[in-house]
């Protein structure tokens, strides 16, 4: 029998082979261009990029993701994962986001006997739904005994984990930076966690132009480390 707590953390782990060390989500755009150079241009734009991008999409959909499987709206699951798609505007992370969130399905096919993960992945291969990563989190996370905010802030850790990864290889960083970084951002995790109980569905989705158009400038680039 499986520990429910040792899983979680082996969902949460940066080798778990989701494919998101392959995407920058826009941050590369900022990397090639020089506006983040060094640890402290990199820690002050993810506080920007949690805080909004993360906030409310990443936490927030795991939010909704998470009630709704509690609540047994499995139908409104997805409706949810048709509205985040439709919300990511940029051709890159809309693609980025649809193959890790497959990628994840099926892993978490392979690894638990949930008939909630099996339906959600049969979706996806069917074509009726389309694959977001917040959603297999949300769902193998209630698998796993996880309590909500616990899922919604390691979904955040496992997400900010991965972009401190690629920014160690794309600016480059010192591993060491890397892990000082995640450490400080650890409380502006946990206070976004908290704060997606005030949310509203009407929320999801809300974003930085800026970000927006940084992501699909980089579809452009001349040199790219990441898919977007």
């Amino acid at each position: 029998m499986i520990n429910p707590m040792l899983s979680f953390m082996q969902l949460c782990d940066s080798n778990f082979p989701s494919g998101a060390f392959s995407h920058s989500f826009g941050l590369e755009t900022y990397i090639y261009e020089g506006s983040i150079h060094n640890a402290e241009t990199f820690e002050s734009a993810m506080r920007i990029y949690i805080a909004n991008q993360m906030a409310y999409t990443d936490a927030l959909a795991c939010r909704l993701a998470y009630e709704d499987v509690a609540a047994g709206r499995f139908d409104h699951l997805t409706e949810l994962d048709h509205m985040l798609s439709a919300l990511a505007l940029p051709k890159e992370t809309r693609e980025g986001t649809r193959r890790i969130g497959e990628r994840m399905a099926k892993l978490c096919v392979d690894l638990y006997e949930s008939p909630l993960i099996n339906m959600y992945y049969k979706q996806i291969r069917q074509k009726k739904a389309v694959g977001h990563p917040s959603i297999v989190f949300a769902l193998a996370a209630h698998y796993l005994q996880a309590g909500k905010k616990d899922a919604i802030a390691a979904h955040l850790f496992s997400g900010v984990q991965s972009l401190i990864q690629n920014a160690v290889r794309a600016i480059p960083l010192g591993q060491t930076d890397g892990q000082r970084i995640l450490l400080a951002l650890q409380p502006l995790m946990r206070e976004i966690a908290d704060q997606t109980e005030g949310m509203t569905e009407e929320e999801l989705g809300m974003n930085m132009p800026g970000l927006e158009i940084a992501q699909m400038r980089h579809e452009q680039l001349p040199v790219r480390l990441f898919m977007s």
